[in-house]
């Protein structure tokens, strides 16, 4: 390895200091979150304000690795620059695998998924109804499991694949580990794409059983993208604030993330109108009633501030050419769409908790609490992952050029 360089594009030593104060508000923030929801709504609360969290959280973490994979296809000067990031970003999947054995428990015993414990009606209609043969050989305890340790095993199985080739090109600059990580990245993206598809109905459009959309996997997919892209760009401009790094991060970058984020922001946009008017369109008794629980009381609003914030107002921001190569303005954007994607979900999760358990406006303290604290330890574990490695690849044959064409002499 070239060790000048490395010493060069060395994780600053601030990162110590924001990993120990991500533990801190991790920490802080559960106790609130889930103590809170316990103590005023019970355990099924609490469940459910995790739920909404890890689903934000995991995401960011499966976009960090689909990020990774599209760079390796691309072969993008853009990427390179942002490996090591997207890199932390999946090594989080370890510990959101173990996050997920809370969803596990949430779901054995009754808290989060009606179709655990079918009970009247919906235990009517899995029985005998003929539509719900195939439901409900889908949706059991078992089969909720096993699906989900087969998908963290293909992203954690992908990750440790391309993190081992990148400490491999690290140590002996050959050019056969960058392309045993494209060979990789190309069959693994479609199994990482369909993964990611029957994650979503399992862990979010099973909610409510009865509702399907052959687009909601899709639609998870691009969220996610949007919420990873977001924070990319946010880590970018914490770390060109550094004297020696600030030749890296440049506006042309910023001009790049930007536009990628425009695009996703877009296709995430189109997958949801997509939804509503082929689901409007039907009028099928099974799939409208779950836009009717959308358009009523609070969520009507949270729907309108959902389509100006995450939709119009970035899209009108990010056609500027100027503001995406300003990183202070263009962090601002991002923080927008990841406060969002946080409320979009809220919109898709909460209505059916609301079903079920009845809901008070004031609970939602508790699920932004425990958002914050869920993102307290991925940060934490993120963080800790980019300070043990150079934060460029150094012995990348293409990484004078991305430095180039960045605007680095």
């Amino acid at each position: 390895m070239n060790e000048s360089m490395s010493a060069n594009y060395a994780p600053p030593a601030e990162l110590g200091g924001i990993q120990t104060r991500a533990l801190i508000v991790g920490v802080l923030g559960l106790v609130i979150g889930i103590g809170g929801a316990i103590a005023t709504g019970g355990k099924n609360l609490a469940l459910q304000t995790y739920l909404v969290a890890y689903i934000f959280w995991v995401g960011i973490s499966i976009g960090s690795l689909g990020l990774l994979m599209v760079q390796y296809l691309g072969g993008g000067g853009w990427g390179l620059l942002i490996r090591r990031i997207l890199e932390a970003g999946a090594s989080t999947l370890i510990p959101m695998l173990l996050g997920f054995l809370v969803v596990i428990y949430g779901m054995l015993n009754g808290g989060l998924y009606e179709w655990a414990h079918p009970s009247g009606e919906l235990a009517e209609l899995m029985q005998h109804s003929k539509e719900w043969h195939f439901k409900a050989k889908w949706l059991t305890p078992s089969g909720f499991i096993v699906r989900g340790l087969i998908y963290f095993a293909v992203w954690i199985l992908l990750m440790w694949k391309l993190r081992g080739n990148s400490h491999k090109q690290d140590e002996t600059g050959s050019r056969d580990h960058l392309q045993s990580s494209q060979d990789w990245s190309g069959p693994g993206f479609l199994a990482f794409a369909l993964a990611v598809t029957f994650a979503g109905i399992d862990w979010v459009m099973s909610l409510d059983a009865a509702w399907y959309s052959t687009i909601f996997g899709a639609l998870m997919l691009a969220g996610w993208g949007v919420a990873t892209m977001a924070l990319t760009i946010w880590v970018c401009v914490t770390l060109a604030k550094r004297d020696e790094l600030s030749h890296v991060y440049q506006p042309k970058l910023f001009h790049d993330l930007g536009k990628l984020q425009f695009a996703l922001t877009m296709v995430w946009a189109y997958f949801s109108f997509s939804q509503l008017v082929i689901i409007w369109a039907g009028n099928l008794p099974e799939e409208i009633p779950w836009f009717m629980r959308r358009f009523d009381g609070v969520w009507r609003y949270l729907g309108v501030a959902i389509i100006l914030l995450h939709f119009a107002m970035p899209f009108i921001l990010l056609l500027s050419r100027d503001l995406k190569r300003n990183a202070n303005r263009l962090k601002w954007v991002a923080a927008l769409l990841l406060c969002m994607r946080f409320f979009d979900l809220l919109w898709v999760m909460l209505p059916e908790f609301q079903r079920h358990n009845g809901y008070d406006n004031k609970q939602v303290v508790f699920y932004v609490a425990t958002m914050l604290g869920l993102g307290g330890i991925w940060l934490w574990w993120f963080t800790g992952q980019l300070r043990q490695r150079s934060l460029l690849p150094v012995n990348d044959p293409q990484l004078e050029e991305a430095l180039a064409a960045g605007g680095h002499h």
